[in-house]
Parts: structure tokens; sequence; C-alpha cells
């Protein structure tokens, strides 16, 4: 792991295969991505986090040379994200992740957040119990409606913070939207529990992106008994 003030960065050590860049939700410091960041990592991409501010994220993306080039945004920062690629930031997708439906929400105690462990110690060191930026409502959905790039949404399928149901009516007029579900999930989507299923199919998505066409196959999975006796 390399460091500035900002952002976090992890490097892939060979190849590179595309770059991310994290913006993190309330409360979120850089480390709190660390697990996350080396995983991408590994797999050919670049990943920068950057703590609680949208704007810089993208402009440090927009000049990243190593494409696609991808901004996440995570809690509240989710809706700062979808702001900017509704107005047409020079990217070529973006993911959100625990997306925050109301923005009047206080911070949600850690029990809400996740049921790993290990995350679970990772934000005792590593968020605040404070806010770190101004948390702004999700874009209307006409301006929604306007965004041009391929938007993943990940969120938690028993999330109290976010209800799943409520975001996906929210992200309803995105054009180009996937949405992934972790089931009984809970709002921190990226280092919950299943945060290693996560990781695998972000980085399918990726792959997919990469290739030209976010939807179209790259691998394809066969029932072989059903096969045997059809």
């Amino acid at each position: 792991m390399t460091t500035t003030s900002s952002p976090a960065l992890w490097a892939p050590p060979a190849r590179v295969r595309g770059t991310l860049a994290v913006v993190t939700g309330r409360g979120e410091r850089a480390g709190v991505y660390e697990r996350f960041g080396r995983r991408l990592s590994s797999d050919g991409y670049v990943v920068a986090v950057f703590e609680a501010d949208a704007g810089p994220a993208s402009d440090w993306l927009s000049a990243a040379e190593d494409t696609p080039r991808v901004l996440v945004g995570t809690d509240a920062a989710a809706s700062a994200v979808l702001r900017l690629v509704a107005q047409g930031v020079d990217l070529d997708a973006a993911i959100v992740v625990g997306t925050l439906v109301d923005a009047e929400l206080p911070l949600p105690p850690v029990e809400d957040r996740t049921a790993c462990p290990l995350h679970l110690g990772v934000l005792s060191t590593e968020a605040s119990s404070e806010s770190l930026a101004v948390v702004e409502p999700l874009p209307a959905p006409a301006d929604l409606a306007a965004i041009e790039v391929p938007v993943l949404a990940i969120h938690g399928g028993a999330d109290s913070v976010s209800p799943f149901p409520q975001v996906i009516a929210a992200l309803r007029t995105v054009p180009d939207l996937e949405i992934v579900e972790t089931v009984d999930g809970l709002h921190d989507a990226l280092n919950d529990q299943s945060h290693r299923s996560v990781a695998a199919s972000l980085v399918q998505w990726l792959e997919r992106l990469r290739g030209g066409d976010a939807h179209a196959p790259i691998i394809r999975t066969h029932a072989i008994g059903a096969l045997a006796t059809a």
C-alpha cells in the first residue's frame, strides 16, 4: 500500500486492467477499504480511496490513463457519485454501494453495518463517529435518467439503514443499471460477511465492462445433470 494525504492507493503488481476511485461514506477513513483495495489490486485494478469527497476523486479518475475508469461511492457518497455521472463527467462507469435513500439519517450503529467480525474491528480503529462530509440527497429521477454510463449497484438484502426495496425504487430511472444483492447482507456491502463473493461479482462486471458491454457474458454455467436428462 502506498499512501499520500489523499488518496490512499493500492496498485497491481503487474499489468493494470482498470482504475477505480472509491469515495468513502459517512465517518469512514480510507483504511476501512484496505481489504477491498488489496483484493481488487491483486486482480489488476488500481484502487484509490478518497475520504468523503467525490469532486477530487472524479478529477483524479478523469486524468487516469488505464481504462475502464470507474467512480465508486459508498453510503452517502453514492449520491455524490450519481450526481457527477449524471452531469456527464469523463468516466466509463459508476458503482454505488449501500446507497443512502434518506439523507437525514444519522450514522448507524456498527452492528447495523456489518456482521463480519474482522470489519467490526476495522471500524473501531478506522471510522469516526462524525460525518466527514456534507450529505446530499439522491439526484431527482429525471437526473438519474440522464446517466449515460453503466451503473452497478451493490446492496445488502437485509440493510436496515437503507432498505433494499427503497433503493431499487430510488434508482429505477437509471438507464443502464445492474443490481447485486447480498443475501441477508447489511449496509457495508463491500465489507460484510459476503465480501469475497461481492468482490468476485464486481470483478466479473469490470471484466465485462473492459470487453465493451457490461452485460455481455464472459463465462457460462451449465447444469450437466439437467443436460444429460434433457
